[in-house]
């Protein structure tokens, strides 16, 4: 009953941020960028600006929803970019063998032994900020646990019966890579992406927070809370509402996850039990 809950809840907490985002245009009361006015500056949460506004007087409240485009954006095509790196490394290193998987071994556990957010933080320094260069950086950073992953699933799927049919049958590499282990682990790969999604939401709003993000007038949740960082104490709503985005889509993110794991798991399911 619990996993169920966890799938359930992150299930919706997820559908509703990719609402928002979808939605953004429509439900957002004032442009993010444009609309800015000192006259009403720094304005607490009130029936005009619901989450208040900031020290350009722009609503908090539709940057934020905007803001839901560019984290979704963000964790879909760094994760699909991870992925794709992941499976294609991974997959050919656990079905040839020899030198490839022990080249693909060695730079696994290289990326492994380099933190992420620093990686990211050096292609950023030299890219520079932007969609596109952050894109390009988590991207290129966190592939190796996925790798990991299909190594481990193609090592283990190669010796079954149904792939010595098909090498029988006369299949090349590529295609029993493609045709018969691919599609029997997509599983895990999955339950990965899915975390990874919101790995990669967190560190978007870490590479914004220190300024190597998305550029601004552009709403970016955290870009939001880097501006707000001065005035936590005396204007709260500025670093409040950002900040409950970011772990409410963080949090639906790793809840579905979590549930899709025990689904796909059935030995996680058990070991839980």
């Amino acid at each position: 009953m619990r996993l169920r809950a966890n799938l359930v809840a992150g299930g919706v907490l997820v559908a509703g941020v990719v609402a928002v985002g979808i939605l953004a245009p429509w439900i957002a009361t004032h442009d993010p960028v444009m609309d800015a006015n000192l006259m009403f500056a720094e304005e607490p949460p009130g029936r005009d600006f619901i989450f208040g506004t900031d020290a350009q007087g722009r609503d908090i409240y539709s940057r934020i929803v905007h803001g839901a485009r560019i984290s979704l954006t963000v964790g879909i095509v760094s994760q699909v970019i991870n992925s794709v790196i992941g499976v294609a490394l991974g997959l050919t290193a656990g079905y040839w063998g020899g030198w490839w998987d022990d080249f693909v071994s060695g730079l696994t556990n290289l990326m492994l032994a380099i933190p992420s957010l620093i990686f990211a933080l050096a292609i950023m320094a030299i890219l520079g900020p932007g969609l596109t260069s952050l894109l390009i950086a988590l991207g290129l950073t966190n592939w190796s646990f996925t790798c990991r992953i299909s190594r481990a699933s193609a090592l283990s799927l190669k010796s079954q019966s149904y792939v010595q049919a098909a090498k029988t049958l006369g299949y090349g590499d590529l295609r029993i890579m493609l045709t018969q282990l691919l599609p029997n682990m997509l599983g895990p790969i999955i339950v990965i992406a899915t975390l990874g999604m919101g790995a990669a939401i967190l560190a978007e709003a870490s590479l914004s927070f220190l300024g190597l993000g998305i550029r601004p007038p552009y709403p970016s949740w955290g870009s939001m809370l880097s501006e707000a960082r001065d005035q936590i104490t005396t204007v709260p709503w500025l670093s409040l509402f950002p900040g409950l985005a970011i772990f409410i889509a963080v949090l639906g993110l790793n809840l579905l996850g979590d549930g899709l794991r025990d689904i796909l798991d059935p030995q996680s399911r058990e070991r839980r039990a």
